[in-house]
């Protein structure tokens, strides 16, 4: 350790200002990796962060004590190691020794060391509602401060929880468990987005938003591969941010790309086989990556009667929204709409790809059209019945297939097309009653879909209960499951709770999402998860 500190106070003075990459200079012995972010980026601040886009570039500059591997399983990333109580309240955790900050000239010889001190001042920064970080309720279960985060010593910190919270620490990784230096933050303060400083395998070069964003090679990343070489393998990671669907695949197929990610409808039928593998033509210049991706694609409802703002609401019965999921053909939507990318949501709301998924799935709605109608022997006046799809021009094709599918029942399905920000107004305010949805996971963990029927999380008080769905024994089941440190005894509870969902139909799964990228076939090493992250430390890019 001491030998790694005198060499680091050596190169310290070389690289200071360095590695800078200009568009005026030649780079071209550079191994640079491009992509492109249609979606465009907001925040480099991870207390900022909202959107994915962001959490992508997050990974890229900054750490947290813990990570998610390949496959969803915590790793050591600033943390060595940590130890949970046997009360399931305190978390300690033991920092490496290794870690520095990137270089900065408001960090000196000592400050750009990471220390305890620094992770509880990223962590309490969050919290401070001075902040207003969207991330603030990853800390929620946290004792107020002091007793909360507790600096032990300069590399062991502690974190006391009011009551057990398994799933505490998997929100760690999310870019709110970011590490950053109080020197450079408190400097910068609401600008600090614009000079991030991190510990990540990359640091900020340049950025202007909506046109460019360089990352360059950061040499004093603490982290190897297993062979003990020192990573990352590339020099910089460059994004630009090119709406155009169609000049980014172009961008890509002459090689001024080296990743794309996610199709439009006409992206899909050219590079795509009907059953979502890449066409042969294309297999000498490209290769596809695919896992299923922690995303339900669903349609909501809104089952409080008492709130909803139609009169004579035929969704408030219970029967009718059953059939309506018995009426839905999965297998043809993901083959015939989706190109096959995707799965049939027949499980359940919780979709494949979360750890533990075979011990909660549960037998969901399977296309059954006899059963379908047999829920509606009893209901008058059903050819009088017209309820109304809600959802974006992008999801068009699709409400049209559902239309055709439940018009199969004997009543009348709309069709209504709003703009993302108009719908999602629409849904806020309980005007839209039946509208198609996706919930994205932000951690791994099936807590982050069972919060959305929790009666304490009704929307717009509490959290995110659109849909107003109220039934005791699930509310019961959750909070029981909040606290449970038993994996196996949490996943017997979840199957009941998934359950008591199917068959109270506040959501009628559709899908469960899979990601697609497309790489050139010279990228190598380029590490993801079923949280459709975007690992780059380890990526090495071959010559042509």
């Amino acid at each position: 350790m001491l030998l790694f500190r005198v060499n680091i106070s050596l190169f310290f003075a070389l690289i200071f200002f360095g590695c800078s990459l200009d568009d005026n200079q030649d780079n071209s012995t550079l191994k640079v990796f491009k992509y492109n972010e249609p979606g465009g980026i907001l925040w480099l601040d991870p207390a900022k962060m909202t959107k994915y886009e962001d959490f992508l570039v997050s990974q890229q500059l900054f750490n947290g004590l813990v990570g998610l591997d390949d496959s969803l399983q915590l790793t050591p990333s600033v943390a060595t190691s940590w130890k949970v109580s046997e009360d399931g309240k305190t978390y300690t955790f033991y920092l490496r020794e290794d870690v520095c900050f990137h270089p900065s000239s408001l960090l000196d010889k000592e400050s750009i060391w990471v220390k305890a001190e620094d992770v509880a001042y990223s962590f309490n920064r969050i919290i401070d509602p001075n902040t207003a970080s969207p991330g603030k309720y990853i800390f929620n279960a946290v004792l107020d401060y002091p007793n909360g985060i507790v600096v032990v010593d300069d590399y062991t910190l502690e974190i006391n929880l009011k009551s057990p919270q398994p799933s505490f620490i998997y929100q760690l990784c999310l870019p709110y468990g970011s590490i950053v230096p109080s020197e450079v933050v408190d400097f910068y303060k609401e600008d600090f987005s614009q000079h991030v400083i991190g510990t990540g395998p990359f640091k900020l070069n340049k950025w202007k938003k909506d046109v460019k964003l360089i990352l360059a090679k950061n040499d004093l990343y603490f982290e190897t591969d297993l062979n003990g070489k020192k990573l990352p393998f590339i020099d910089a990671v460059s994004v630009t941010f090119i709406n155009d669907k169609n000049q980014e695949y172009i961008n890509f197929s002459s090689g001024k790309l080296d990743m794309i990610s996610g199709l439009d409808e006409d992206g899909k039928d050219i590079l795509l086989t009907r059953d979502g593998n890449l066409k042969e033509e294309f297999k000498t210049q490209f290769y596809l990556q695919k896992q299923p991706w922690l995303n339900t694609d669903y349609i909501g409802i809104l089952v409080d009667d008492s709130i909803n703002r139609q009169t004579k609401n035929p969704l408030a019965n219970q029967k009718l929204r059953n059939a309506i999921g018995y009426s839905i053909d999965r297998k043809k939507l993901v083959k015939y709409l989706r190109n096959g990318i995707g799965f049939p949501a027949e499980n359940g709301f919780i979709p494949l790809g979360m750890p533990g998924f075979e011990y909660y799935k549960i037998d969901g709605y399977q296309f059954d059209l006899h059963k379908a109608k047999s829920l509606l022997k009893d209901i008058d006046g059903l050819n009088n019945i017209r309820i109304t799809l809600s959802a974006t021009e992008q999801y068009k094709t699709l409400c049209e297939y559902l239309q055709n599918q439940i018009q199969q029942l004997g009543f009348t399905v709309d069709i209504a097309i709003y703009t993302s920000s108009s719908l999602r107004q629409r849904v806020a305010n309980f005007e839209a009653c039946f509208y198609r949805k996706s919930w994205v996971a932000d951690f791994p963990e099936p807590v982050n879909y069972f919060q959305l029927f929790y009666s304490g999380n009704f929307y717009p008080e509490n959290g995110y209960n659109y849909y107003r769905f109220h039934n005791n024994y699930y509310d019961s089941l959750y909070v029981k499951a909040l606290a449970e440190q038993d994996e196996f005894a949490r996943y017997e509870l979840y199957k009941q709770m998934q359950q008591i969902i199917h068959d109270n139909a506040p959501v009628i799964p559709l899908f469960y999402a899979e990601t697609i990228r497309f790489y050139r076939k010279n990228i190598v090493g380029v590490g993801s998860n079923s949280m459709n992250m975007l690992a780059l430390k380890s990526v090495k890019i071959l010559d042509n």
